[in-house]
């Protein structure tokens, strides 16, 4: 009776909050302070058509910077922790097979949804999108593959390497918008072009794409951690043994 009671309270409680709030709730009829400027001088400051990419990896590039390097320690720890986790599994048994209605839709999907993913970073500065969406997409066809196939290995070189050069690239623009431009990760140190255009808004879709191949690497990175080992000890122990 007494949970019933207090479920009550809250309920008109927040409704009547909620309800107020609404009431008096009026929109902003004009844009106010750094919304103002941003809105005002971005295309010709910046050239780009998307206004949310121009903010994220200039006017608040280093924010940017600082999320991509949290990413980065995210997928580290993920690495570290899993894999000193000692498991051992049992034999498995007969393996089963995946569909193959799911091993044709693999084949079929998986190369539309990394171009699909990279279109989303590479135009970024043109349409809704960026790197973060375009690396998650790119992920997600790792994702698929693993689901199709969870013994699926994946080349830790090449991984590497695209992190590693994209993550690089992404700071060495930052330093040269220093010496070239006004400030760190200033995208004027290419020509801005024409807007509308794919190359155009200088140095942003390099930015986008740098953003875009480290996040699909550290997301698949952390898929295949997540997966666990694709092999049983056990088992390979009595294969051996066979041998």
């Amino acid at each position: 009776m007494i949970k019933r009671a207090i479920a009550l309270f809250l309920v008109l409680f927040f409704g009547y909050v909620f309800t107020t709030l609404l009431l008096n709730w009026h929109p902003w009829t004009e844009l106010i302070g750094v919304a103002r400027y941003y809105v005002s001088h971005e295309l010709t400051e910046l050239g780009a058509t998307n206004l949310v990419t121009a903010i994220v990896v200039t006017y608040r590039g280093l924010d940017t910077l600082g999320e991509v390097t949290v990413l980065f320690l995210a997928a580290t720890g993920v690495s570290v922790l899993l894999r000193r986790t000692t498991i051992t599994l049992p034999s498995p048994g007969p393996k089963r097979q995946s569909s193959e209605i799911l091993h044709t839709a693999t084949r079929l999907l998986t190369p539309f949804i990394v171009m699909f993913g990279a279109y989303i970073f590479i135009n970024g500065h043109l349409t809704p999108g960026g790197g973060f969406q375009g690396g998650a997409v790119i992920a997600s066809a790792v994702l698929l593959l693993f689901l199709t196939n969870p013994h699926q290995a994946l080349n830790h070189r090449i991984l590497k390497i695209i992190e590693s050069l994209s993550g690089a690239t992404y700071v060495l623009v930052g330093i040269l918008g220093l010496f070239l431009a006004g400030g760190f990760l200033d995208n004027r140190i290419l020509p801005l072009g024409e807007p509308g255009r794919i190359l155009s808004a200088g140095a942003i879709p390099i930015i986008y794409t740098c953003i875009g191949l480290k996040v699909g690497t550290e997301l698949a990175n952390i898929l295949e951690n997540l997966r666990g080992p694709t092999t049983s000890p056990v088992l390979e122990e009595n294969e051996g043994r066979a041998q």
